[in-house]
Order: C-alpha cells, then structure tokens, then sequence
C-alpha cells in the first residue's frame, strides 16, 4: 500500500522572528537616517555644515562704493547755546558770509552767541544721480553747549577730489539736549553733534562704468576658500570658465559673450548664487562693555586655569583727638583710613578640550567667572596656545 504524499507546506516564521525581522528593518531605516543627517564626528561631536550665504552679501563690485562728503557752515537760530567770542574762526565766518550778502563788518565787533560753526559730512552712494536726497551729520567745531533747535546754512559738501558734489541746508536736529541755571546744569546725550534727515542735495552724478570685458568682485572678508567656493559657485552657474580667484580678496569675471553690454543682468543672476563661505574662527571682545563673542569654529585644548579676583575697600572712620589734661590743647576731629583687601579663592578648573560652541560655553561656565574677568582668562590661554582663534580687542 502506497503512503499518501505529503505536501511540505511553508511553516509560518515564529512571532520571535517575526519580532526580529522588523527591528532588522528598523534599525536599517535609523542608520540610513543616520548617515543622511550626519554621524558624529571625532570625540563625539556631529560634523557641521556651513549655512549658505548669497554673494551679494560676500562682496562688492569694484567701483561700486560710497563716497566719503564733507564741508564746514554755520548753524544759526540757537538760543544763546552758540560759541562764544573766544572761537574767533565763528566770528570770521560770520563777517565773511554777510560780506558775500553786502554788509561789511569787522570780525572782531561780532558779539553773537547764536551761531556755531559746524562740519558736515555725508555718504554719497554709488549711481547717485543730482536731486537725490542724502542724510548729513553735523558736529560743533567750537566750544557751542548745544545744536538744538538750529538751522543749517547752505553748505557746500565736497569728495576727496575737491569737487563739490552736494549742497546741505536744513533743521538740525540734535542727539540730547543741554539745560543750564543758576549754576546748576543737565545734560542727556550729546547736544552738539545732530542730523539732518534728507537735508542735502547731490549736484553731481557719479556713475562707474560697468560695461566692460572683465569685472572684479571684492570679498568684504577675505578668505582662500571663500573666493575659491565663490569662482566654482559662478563658472558652474555661466556654464563656462569665466570666473578666477586672483587672490584672498578679489574674483576676476570675463563677461561672457552672452552678456556682452548687459552687465547688469549678468550681476543680477550672480547676486542671488548661494556660497559656504568659510572664516577664520574669531574671539570678540569688548574691554568697555564686558562683552565676549565667540564664533562656532573657536576650539580650546586641555588647560588648567585659576583666576581669583582681589577686591579692596577703603573706608575713612572719624577719629576724635582729646587734648592731655591741664593743657591748653583743643579737642580736634580727624579721619582715619581703614583698609581692607580681601581676595576670592577659586580652586584650579581644568577645562577639556572642546569642539562645539556648545561644548565651549560649557567649559568656561565651569570657571564661574564674569564676562570681564574672562577677557582676561581667554587672553591668557591664547598666550599659552590653549585657544584656537583669533582675539579682536573692540
């Protein structure tokens, strides 16, 4: 008798390894996550990427930038906040301007303390065409308390060149204001320097030519791989070799012959290409205000640091000095000088290296210090070569 065949059916996977199979697929999507977002790095710390920054922000066109504008005039229509008659230029400038207007007088006989002479400065942009409006600053030239409430004469405002281009005329209007009775004084901001919104008039046209076969970009901050990265970004995006970096500073650009006479198009569609820019990592600090900025690249090696602060008190107590008895001495009241020095005492912090801002403003929040006393610290680890960046002292 012939035994029935048996057909071998696929047995179902057991619920462990059906377990199994699904944490296999997890773990494969959440090393695939990780390797997209990025693995961490030596000692740990995840590998930055720089954010992108468009070029308009990295550079300047060569010929394209302000010019500084300056000039002296006279602010008159002060109440008695003028200069006086010791600032004899003031008076000078008085009889010369009367005199252009028909009236002769000595400068010595004027007596005037409504008037202050001035200098006037402006920024004059690039392309400004004659009827554009600009912003002037004016700053007392003598010894005039205060600006408010002035009017500025015609003044004429001229470059480097000495050519004038602009005329400044308009109310000033001041920073502060100064307040003086009976010997008595208040004063708030700084009353003798002010503006004049939109108060001069460019007379002059200065427009650089751009209409040529090469252009040359100026970097703000100059940097090797920044102008690299910025020469790559440009020649893929004209689809030819046209751009060099010629230094840390500058990128030649060969105007393409699609682009010939339409310079203008040709920075627009650069001017919006995103770059990594890359820097030097950089310390700031500002002695005045105490303040520490710290850019993402500044790293500090293992070091040991100890810093106390010593904080001194000097108070004078009142000392009474009795006469010796049956003398003809008086009973005197003197002062006595009590000196007191105390110094803070802080163990020795041993800091470990660091590769993030994150792992840095860790570090030095174990030293305890203020921000003033870590001026100091970070100065000296960067004596000592611990610091990894570049110090700039505001």
């Amino acid at each position: 008798m012939v035994a029935p065949v048996k057909k071998h059916m696929k047995k179902p996977w057991p619920s462990s390894a059906r377990g199994s199979s699904t944490l296999r697929r997890l773990v494969v999507a959440l090393l695939c996550t990780w390797v997209a977002v990025g693995a961490p790095g030596p000692r740990g710390t995840r590998l930055a990427t720089a954010s992108p920054v468009r070029l308009k922000e990295l550079v300047d066109v060569q010929g394209m930038r302000e010019n500084a504008l300056y000039g002296y005039g006279l602010v008159v229509g002060l109440a008695g906040t003028g200069d006086t008659e010791y600032v004899f230029f003031t008076s000078q400038s008085i009889s010369g301007m009367l005199g252009r207007l028909g009236i002769r007088i000595d400068p010595h006989d004027v007596r005037v303390r409504n008037v202050a002479a001035v200098m006037v400065t402006a920024k004059l942009p690039s392309f400004s065409r004659p009827g554009t409006r600009l912003d002037v600053s004016v700053s007392s030239m003598g010894n005039a308390r205060s600006l408010a409430g002035g009017v500025l004469l015609v003044t004429p405002l001229t470059g480097a060149d000495g050519q004038v281009y602009g005329l400044a005329q308009g109310s000033v209007q001041a920073g502060g204001f100064d307040v003086a009775a009976y010997g008595s004084s208040f004063q708030k901001n700084q009353p003798t320097s002010g503006r004049v919104p939109a108060g001069a008039t460019v007379e002059r046209a200065v427009t650089p030519n751009l209409e040529k076969d090469a252009l040359t970009l100026g970097l703000k901050r100059p940097d090797f791989t920044t102008a690299n990265n910025l020469a790559e970004a440009i020649n893929k995006a004209l689809g030819e070799e046209a751009a060099k970096a010629i230094d840390p500073a500058a990128i030649e650009i060969k105007v393409p012959a699609a682009y010939k006479g339409k310079s203008v198009s040709l920075i627009t569609k650069l001017e919006t290409l995103e770059v990594e820019a890359d820097e030097r990592a950089r310390v700031v600090i500002s002695e005045r205000t105490g303040t520490v900025v710290a850019g993402e690249r500044v790293r500090i090696h293992p070091v040991s640091v100890a810093h106390g602060g010593m904080s001194i008190s000097i108070q004078a107590l009142p000392v009474v000095v009795q006469p010796n008895a049956f003398s003809q001495g008086k009973t005197v009241q003197g002062k006595q000088a009590q000196i007191d020095a105390k110094e803070k005492e802080k163990p020795v912090v041993a800091l470990p290296a660091t590769s993030t801002v994150e792992d840095l403003t860790k570090a030095l929040n174990l030293l305890g210090a203020s921000p003033r006393d870590l001026i100091a610290i970070l100065q000296a680890m960067k004596a000592a070569g611990a610091l990894d960046a570049d110090l700039e002292v505001l």
